[in-house]
């Protein structure tokens, strides 16, 4: 006897339908607490001893809401389905006449039988710290981009000159810089020995001496000819500070989540394979795995690339043709690391020979003439055929052997 269990999830609680031989014998919200969890696990477990199976349950991915329902099914080792919202949709529009949380679970048990779905895969634990801390750093990053914006509209008002002798503004030095000279007073309030000596004092990194020298001297000419639009008292001078001091934690912080993702991956037999690949360093190496996850659960490479989103749509109606596209319908994250990476290997061409490089300049040549953005679609399809292989036989990348293939 087929039992399907199926949830309707939203935020604190879900609505449950149990069918057998597709008729409904229950109903009923559950909370998502404690007590309601484990009067769950009694239903699913009378059911496993009833029929000497497990229940085949069902629920759709709703964010955040519907995780601690696979918590609770990964820690009992429930098999289940979790189903993204469009391909739920386009499963059960055919039966849709209104929706409510009552319809939209009956519909997901209705449509099971006839579905082609596959069970969700279990993941090591390292691999889901891994994407937690990849998107965490990810929101860090999106963070910086908009104090930085804030930091330079403030920077305006107090001493716009001082982004202009600093390169990189992400550098320790001209985060201190901020913190220590907001305002051009405080420059020409110090001799160049004592410029010299704070920079010396307040820069974690190794500085030369000369180097805080020429920094001081730098700083007494901006600060000389600057016309600040706000004085030495006014609050805009502690915003600058405090942005820079929140822009400095925030890139530790950065750092930390990197070392931490290294530490976790690092054991992992395709962290070492990743890094072997020219062009891609030991960040790039655990983002890709905290975004793909275990890359031996795709039987084939295109499996791959429908989850990056990179595999081709093509529409063809009568005589109209539409040009190819990429789905993007897969993650978008790791789309866009995929993406920057082969920017990265191109940047880093002259050091390391790579067939992903030779293979980009190819598409670039006759007859295909691919711009640059196809062009790099093109190698980022080449890119995960090669970290498939690799990964599924445990081989490191070898260039001689890569051009051959």
């Amino acid at each position: 006897m087929q039992t399907i269990i199926a949830f309707d999830v939203s935020m604190g609680k879900s609505y449950m339908v149990i069918y057998q031989n597709g008729q409904c014998v229950e109903e009923k919200e559950i909370q998502h607490n404690k007590k309601d969890f484990q009067a769950l696990h009694v239903t699913i477990q009378s059911l496993f001893m009833r029929y000497a199976q497990y229940p085949e349950i069902v629920f759709e991915a709703t964010g955040v809401y519907s995780k601690v329902l696979e918590s609770f099914m990964q820690a009992n080792q429930y098999p289940y389905y979790l189903l993204n919202p469009l391909e739920a949709k386009q499963q059960c529009d055919r039966l849709r006449v209104h929706k409510t949380d009552r319809s939209d679970a009956h519909r997901l048990a209705q449509t099971h039988p006839t579905s082609n779905r596959k069970p969700k895969v279990f993941e090591r634990t390292e691999y889901r710290q891994l994407r937690v801390l990849s998107r965490f750093y990810e929101e860090i990053d999106k963070e910086i981009i908009l104090i930085k914006n804030r930091l330079h509209n403030a920077l305006q008002l107090t001493f716009p000159e001082l982004a202009s002798i600093f390169p990189n503004q992400n550098s320790a030095l001209y985060l201190n810089v901020l913190l220590l000279f907001p305002h051009p007073e405080l420059v020409l309030s110090c001799s160049r020995t004592v410029l010299k000596n704070k920079l010396l004092a307040n820069t974690k990194k190794n500085l030369s001496s000369e180097r805080a020298l020429k920094k001081a001297e730098e700083l007494v000419s901006i600060a000389s000819s600057s016309y600040p639009a706000v004085t030495l008292e006014d609050v805009t001078v502690s915003k600058v500070r405090y942005y820079a001091e929140k822009i400095s934690h925030l890139l530790c912080k950065k750092q930390e989540i990197i070392e931490e993702m290294e530490a976790l991956a690092s054991p992992l037999p395709e962290y070492d394979i990743l890094r072997q690949i020219p062009g891609i360093g030991s960040s790039s190496a655990v983002r890709f795995i905290a975004e793909a996850g275990d890359v031996r659960r795709f039987t084939t490479s295109r499996e791959l690339n429908a989850y990056a989103g990179i595999d081709i749509r093509r529409y063809q109606s009568g005589k109209t043709f539409y040009s190819d596209h990429i789905n993007k319908r897969g993650n978008p994250k790791l789309r866009k690391l995929l993406y920057l990476m082969i920017q990265n290997m191109l940047k880093k061409q002259q050091s390391t020979p790579n067939h992903i490089v030779h293979y980009y300049y190819k598409q670039k040549e006759e007859p295909y003439n691919k711009c640059h953005k196809v062009a790099s679609v093109a190698c980022i399809n080449k890119l995960l055929k090669t970290i498939h292989y690799l990964t599924k036989t445990n081989q490191m990348y070898d260039y001689s052997l890569a051009t051959t293939s």
